[in-house]
């Protein structure tokens, strides 16, 4: 092993309402003090109850993804298990996601956009 995951970085063009967003769905605590990032108005983190860290980093000109266009490719993606995928849907929406693609009804995950626009995907465990 060569190294351990520390964070997973997003760039946005507002790091705080994108870790607001993913504090509302994954819980946790957004900029809690960590002596390994310097917060401030272009970086922020989500430390989850998990132990997961999520960095949002501000990008001028930020210029998201569009699934599935190979232009603009998606660069990546988080697979978030879900116990309701209905609900789960509903839920993601009420925060501001977009929906891409709900599949043919039976597949276990639909795909989303954050606010911006970075795709994830709710998966039923």
């Amino acid at each position: 092993m060569i190294a351990q995951l520390q964070c997973v970085v997003l760039d946005c063009a507002d790091v705080d309402e994108l870790s607001r967003f993913y504090q509302s769905l994954l819980g946790g605590v957004v900029n809690q003090p960590d002596p390994r990032w310097s917060l401030d108005d272009d970086w922020a983190t989500l430390h989850t109850g998990g132990g997961l860290v999520l960095a949002f980093q501000r990008a001028e000109d930020h210029q998201p993804p569009r699934w599935p266009d190979p232009v603009r490719p998606q660069q990546f993606h988080l697979d978030l298990g879900v116990s309701d995928l209905e609900q789960a849907q509903e839920d993601v929406l009420s925060l501001g996601a977009t929906l891409l693609d709900e599949g043919d009804g039976k597949r276990s995950w639909r795909i989303f956009a954050d606010p911006a626009g970075h795709p994830f995907c709710l998966v039923r465990d």
